[in-house]
């Protein structure tokens, strides 16, 4: 982050940057306009806490809004209505349902203002850029995670989202590929959908079915959480995996339980779309795809995971 800093810095002073702090009093501000899933979980309040951030840091007017959940697909195609009707200097949305917005998002761009996508994207080749986490290289990291505790041969079981969820599907992909390059074999493959209660029948009826099993790999944190209580439940000990790195997840690693989480970095994918938006709105080029950092939390790492996510809630 320091060294981002410093670069937004160098760049106000150039004033290549519109809506840096300036000594003309009446110059505008760039507005941005960020548009999440939800403002209601622990993983959003991080991304609209790293955009708030980029805006205080650029001296820019950030307007973060979301639905009340991630399954009010239409009050999110309205807030970004709404949001086209103020004529923002550019838009960072996330899209719930990724279909369901482009029209929304035609519009915008007819009325010249930029489109950034965050976290999910969208086949529409109008965007300005794309910020996110690349799913395929978390579930890599995950599968790589896993060859630390199963060797060739042995049987572990995936644990997937709900059908057409893309990002899901491509940490599968990620994990498959790397534990299938090493013979390690893929005895089940069942959705979760992405429910932590729907997660522990799932994995149940896997372990009953498939006593061999030698790990579990789940494609989210509340899979795998759901996934670990039943494991514990027949008193197994084999690793359990997830992604997300969420403090449950991170809390539940230091207890003992998960064996890692595959961490996004959903505070820097907020404050990174904020940064290019900036840099759309002021007319200068924007990288096509900008992926945000992933990190392997395990043991070692998760107190200071969960300490950093912690002091993000809580200022």
């Amino acid at each position: 982050m320091k060294s981002i800093g410093l670069f937004l810095i160098g760049i106000c002073v150039s004033g290549l940057l519109v809506g840096c702090s300036t000594t003309n009093a009446e110059e505008s501000t760039t507005q941005v306009t960020v548009v999440l899933k939800t403002l209601s979980s622990e993983y959003w309040q991080l991304v609209e806490a790293g955009a708030m951030e980029a805006g205080k840091e650029l001296g820019i007017d950030v307007r973060v809004t979301g639905p009340s959940a991630e399954s009010e697909i239409m009050d999110q195609v309205n807030l970004i209505e709404d949001g086209i009707v103020q004529q923002p200097d550019a838009f960072v949305i996330a899209p719930i349902q990724p279909s369901s917005v482009v029209p929304a998002l035609e519009r915008a761009y007819e009325r010249d203002i930029p489109v950034l996508l965050l976290d999910t994207d969208v086949e529409w080749d109008k965007k300005t850029s794309f910020v996110g986490t690349d799913n395929y290289s978390a579930g890599q990291a995950a599968g790589k995670l896993m060859l630390e505790s199963v060797e060739e041969g042995d049987e572990v079981a995936l644990i997937t989202g709900m059908p057409g969820n893309t990002a899901i599907d491509s940490r599968i992909d990620g994990a498959v590929d790397v534990l299938e390059e090493n013979g390690v074999l893929i005895a089940a493959r069942q959705s979760g959908d992405s429910d932590k209660s729907e997660s522990v029948n799932v994995a149940s009826n896997i372990l009953q079915r498939n006593p061999e099993i030698k790990g579990i790999y789940a494609a989210s944190d509340d899979m795998a959480i759901g996934a670990y209580r039943a494991v514990n439940q027949t008193n197994l000990d084999i690793p359990v995996i997830g992604t997300d790195g969420n403090l449950e997840a991170t809390e539940n690693i230091i207890a003992g339980g998960l064996s890692g989480t595959i961490a996004q970095s959903p505070y820097d994918m907020g404050y990174q779309s904020v940064i290019a938006a900036a840099k759309a709105a002021s007319g200068q080029e924007v990288e096509a795809r900008i992926p945000t950092e992933i990190q392997t939390i395990t043991e070692d790492s998760a107190p200071e995971q969960a300490e950093f996510i912690r002091g993000v809630l809580n200022r």
